[in-house]
């Protein structure tokens, strides 16, 4: 069945920490919450989707979730469970913080049909946490995981690249410990710098650089990697193009692309393809370079505006690109061949 998320935004509730980088309110794109105007929301979307053919699951984003008034938080699954009864919602997937899980809580999420915990990490380096102020430590990331995972749910870790004090190694270790603490998925969020937020200040002092957008692209693409090595699904790469996000009073810093997810597993696939590449450098020199990727895929290794495709030809000196689907190549490998 063809899934797909009802988002709920909570922008910012049940957060009573200010990590330096933090301002839910832009990112979510979403000012208020008003709890009452759940149920319409609900109904309006439902209105616009086949309940037969599609799971769908209903995601509180935005906040953390198990970290709002309890009363609010029961609210809201209640009603969510009051939709899964009636077979109109399947599950519900929520997003949170590491230091708000504990048995209770997750004895709740059980009984209300929660499926998915989506579980702000960050970064798994204590250096970074503290330089973010982010209120809590990497031990409580890592027991967080092993109780949602111990409890049956489908645990997707958040991440960041280039954080503050952050280094490259730093960010693929984080991927690396997420792997094996059990994630289900993973997003990866490059750093922005957003305004009315401390990361603007340390920004506007010189005391936070951001690196540039070829850099930056690199660095999350280091860390795709790890995922896709593992076969562990990346739900999203960057920050989702919402109102807001581009005026004056939104991202100051930071290189914002619509288009990085495409970028970074573009990147990722040249990177594959430099040490096939060069070790047959002098054979394809004026010949037809095939090469056979798996489904969808086509336009990830023709690169980001025809960048891989045209440093190719370009630094190879081939007579011509084809990209070929085959059923038998597995996600983000590849053949390479030459005519």
């Amino acid at each position: 069945m063809r899934h797909i998320n009802l988002p709920i935004f909570i922008p910012h509730l049940g957060c009573p920490n200010d990590c330096v980088f933090c301002n839910q309110r832009k990112i979510s794109g979403t000012m208020c919450f008003n709890k009452s105007s759940v149920r319409n929301e609900i109904d309006s979307f439902l209105k616009t989707v086949d309940t037969e053919n599609t799971e769908v699951q209903l995601a509180f984003f935005g906040g953390s979730f198990t970290g709002i008034d309890r009363e609010d938080m029961l609210y809201l699954l209640g009603i969510a469970k009051e939709y899964i009864d009636k077979g109109l919602i399947g599950s519900v997937r929520l997003s949170t913080r590491p230091d708000y899980i504990d048995g209770e809580i997750l004895d709740i999420l059980e009984t209300h049909g929660v499926k998915t915990v989506e579980l702000g990490i960050q970064s798994m380096s204590d250096k970074v946490l503290s330089a973010c102020k982010r209120g809590h430590n990497a031990d409580t990331s890592r027991r967080a995981c092993r109780m949602i995972k111990e409890r049956g749910f489908e645990l997707i870790g958040q991440m960041m690249t280039a954080l503050p004090c952050s280094t490259a190694e730093d960010e693929y270790n984080t991927a690396l410990e997420l792997v094996s603490l059990g994630i289900d998925g993973a997003r990866i969020y490059p750093t922005m710098v957003f305004s009315g937020t401390v990361l603007e200040e340390m920004y506007k002092q010189g005391s936070y650089l951001p690196p540039d957008l070829d850099a930056l692209t690199e660095r999350t693409a280091y860390v795709f990697s790890v995922f896709a090595r593992m076969q562990i699904p990346v739900i999203r790469i960057g920050l989702q193009a919402s109102d807001g996000l581009g005026d004056s009073d939104g991202i100051v810093a930071g290189c914002y692309e619509a288009a990085m997810g495409e970028m970074v597993i573009s990147r990722y696939y040249m990177n594959r393809m430099l040490p096939l590449l060069n070790s047959m450098k002098d054979e394809i020199k004026g010949k037809d370079l095939i090469i056979h990727c798996a489904k969808g895929e086509i336009s990830k290794i023709i690169g980001h505006k025809q960048t891989n495709k045209m440093k190719i030809l370009n630094e190879y000196n081939v007579k011509n690109i084809k990209i070929l689907e085959k059923d038998d190549i597995m996600l983000y490998n590849m053949v390479i061949d030459y005519n």
